[in-house]
């Protein structure tokens, strides 16, 4: 007779956790983070798992799983709709999703598992039907290319408003309150407004000042505010997007709908954000549709680890106001040491800041959690820069553009600033590999004309063609250049020669990539048959 009861020894210890024994007799309800406790105290039982996911949370059945990850992270991978996490009349799920609303400032807040790409979808789905079918959204051009793929799913057209741009250092900053004024005006029939703060870069356009002038032009505000999670928890820091505003011609307003990646600096895992809805009338208009959008966007098989992710970076930020601070110094006391050895330039000195409510501004604030740093001003390409100190010196940064490197001091971390300047000041202007000898700067283009709405044209017949005979023709694709991943070119634009050339410039440096090209190098295009 064949035994079949399990080898206690291959099943491994028990969970001794001392914090998931504490958690056992918790009501989850009453703690500071409900879904994160009763999803611990679900993972501490001695539960015999016969459902999906396939490891059954147990980690001899997933051994190789067991020992990359920990045995704890596949008892806490919880499968959704389990009484006392998510599944009942009112849930720690629930009340943890509640928090967060009142933690951001928010009426209500939803978390999502697939990022702020999610929410952006979400939220075109929402504006597609908000209003008229055929009315556009005026959104600010240097939009994430989420929101456009949003928009070919919705069949939702818009009218794109420029933000500035640095075109020496290639960096897109924000929309002021007079141009996103003055788009307004010229589309009447618009239904929404859409901007972006804060930047890539960290520059924070004036929300409330915004907000208010799409309101006096009766239309809603939608923030993609991606960037900005960890905004309104620490004085030095901007306020949340979509908390009211209570100062300047903003007062009483904030944005009415506001995407926000809170795993990359609310410090949450990869892959998990937020959608938080404002308050007044065109946000309780908004609140239903979104509602129904996030239904069709949501995944079935929501993963807990994520979702807990979302409630406890929620509760550290909320109460890491001190951690929050010595990140915040420094990065401060990195951008001094740069600029005391006088070779490098912070950026961001130069974003001209200007005082709140000032109808031009275009930067309000700087989050100063990101250090921006001019390496052409030593002599150095940011791309080949960027790639180099990883590759030589395990240094990371963000992003790069042909002048700049950016540097995130995320909440609550404490990098190695000696270890940083040093390799930094190490690389050589004779360098070829990282030198701008030589070197021929490519600014970001100006978008082509618009030919057709952007669904019609992605899902127009197309062909593709040699780059050089796309110039002239209608784009079927978007194509971002990473990072930032703002769209160069959109379908129904006409390509640029400048675009193209932009593009075959990023894809060539060390850490390029053009998302929605046919091939790498973007030798080719996908362009409308004629």
């Amino acid at each position: 007779m064949v035994s079949i009861l399990p080898d206690p020894a291959a099943a491994g210890p028990m969970n001794t956790d001392p914090a998931a024994a504490d958690a056992m007799s918790a009501d989850p309800m009453d703690s500071p983070t409900p879904y994160a406790t009763a999803l611990r105290q679900f993972a501490a039982r001695d539960t015999v798992r016969m459902i999906v996911p396939g490891h059954s949370g147990d980690p001899s059945a997933s051994p190789e799983l067991a020992e990359f990850f920990g045995a704890q992270l596949l008892r806490l991978d919880v499968a959704p709709l389990v009484s006392g996490i998510d599944l009942g009349l009112y849930t720690p799920y629930e009340r943890s999703v509640e928090l967060a609303a009142e933690a951001w400032g928010a009426t209500r807040s939803w978390f999502l598992t697939n990022g702020s790409s999610q929410a952006n979808r979400i939220a075109a789905l929402a504006l597609g039907f908000f209003g008229s079918r055929d009315q556009p959204v005026v959104a600010q051009r240097s939009t994430h290319s989420s929101f456009i793929d949003g928009m070919i799913i919705a069949g939702l057209d818009a009218v794109f408003v420029q933000p500035s741009i640095d075109v020496e250092l290639g960096i897109a900053h924000g929309v002021s309150p007079a141009r996103l004024s003055a788009a307004l005006d010229r589309t009447p029939r618009a239904k929404a407004a859409y901007v972006v703060s804060p930047s890539y870069f960290g520059a924070t356009p004036d929300v409330p000042a915004l907000a208010a002038v799409a309101h006096a032009h009766g239309v809603p505000l939608v923030v993609d505010a991606a960037w900005g999670a960890h905004y309104g928890f620490h004085p030095e820091l901007p306020p949340s997007p979509v908390a009211l505003g209570t100062d300047g011609p903003g007062a009483g307003h904030g944005a009415d709908l506001v995407i926000m990646s809170t795993h990359k600096l609310g410090g949450s895992l990869t892959q998990s954000a937020m959608l938080h809805l404002g308050h007044g009338a065109y946000a309780e208009a908004l609140e239903p549709l979104v509602d129904r959008a996030f239904v069709l966007e949501q995944s079935t098989s929501e993963s807990a680890l994520l979702l807990a992710s979302l409630d406890l970076a929620r509760h550290q930020l909320q109460t890491g106001a001190a951690r929050i601070g010595a990140s915040l110094a420094a990065a401060e006391q990195l951008r001094a040491a740069i600029r005391e050895r006088g070779r490098f330039r912070i950026a961001s000195d130069a974003f001209g800041v200007a005082a709140a409510g000032d109808p031009d501004a275009d930067v309000a604030a700087v989050d100063p959690s990101r250090v921006s740093i001019d390496v052409g001003a030593g002599g150095l390409l940011g791309h080949a820069v960027r790639s180099v100190m990883l590759r030589d010196h395990g240094i990371q940064f963000e992003l790069s553009t042909d002048a700049c490197v950016l540097a995130i001091v995320g909440p609550g971390s404490h990098p190695d600033l000696g270890r940083i300047v040093d390799a930094l000041h190490s690389l050589r202007a004779d360098d070829p590999e990282v030198a701008t000898s030589g070197f021929v700067r490519v600014p970001l283009p100006e978008p082509g004309e618009k030919r057709m709405l952007v669904r019609d044209a992605t899902f127009a017949a197309a062909t593709v063609v040699p780059a050089a005979q796309a110039v002239g023709r209608v784009s079927a694709d978007s194509l971002a250049a990473y990072p930032p991943g703002i769209p160069n070119v959109m379908p129904g634009e006409v390509i640029t020669a400048e675009t193209v050339e932009f593009l075959q410039h990023v894809a060539a440096a060390p850490t390029g990539f053009v998302r929605g090209a046919v091939d790498p190098a973007v030798e080719t295009l996908r362009v409308v048959a004629e």
